[in-house]
């Protein structure tokens, strides 16, 4: 279980993270993560599962399937970062070992592309 603090949860913290921060797209999942000075010193969480993905059997089990997954990773992600994960209608066919495998692939590349950013502004 992702401890509650460490999930999004307003909206306009989902929408930070969506469109100021780095995107890395996957076969199941694709991570948008950024980094906000202003918050908590500790990463945050959030989840999107549209019903693109199935009913509202298969979208809960995708969700508690990325949730278990993401908990045990949160040791990956800056200490000021904000990710969303969003997944992909092909994440309701997907086993939870693949969308661990997604979900890592997703988190390196989109820590490696909020470092190299980080090194252009400075």
């Amino acid at each position: 279980m992702l401890p509650a603090a460490h999930r999004l949860r307003r909206s306009v913290d989902f929408e930070r993270a969506v469109r100021r921060g780095v995107r890395a797209g996957r076969s199941t999942v694709v991570v948008h993560l950024s980094e906000d000075r202003e918050g908590d010193a500790q990463p945050q969480v959030g989840f999107v599962v549209s019903k693109a993905v199935g009913n509202a059997v298969h979208r809960n089990l995708v969700k508690r399937r990325l949730r278990a997954a993401t908990a045990s990773r949160l040791d990956m992600l800056p200490a000021h970062g904000r990710a969303v994960v969003r997944a992909l209608p092909s994440a309701a066919a997907a086993s939870f070992a693949v969308l661990s495998a997604d979900l890592d692939s997703g988190l390196d590349r989109a820590v490696q592309r909020l470092q190299e950013r980080a090194g252009v502004d400075r």
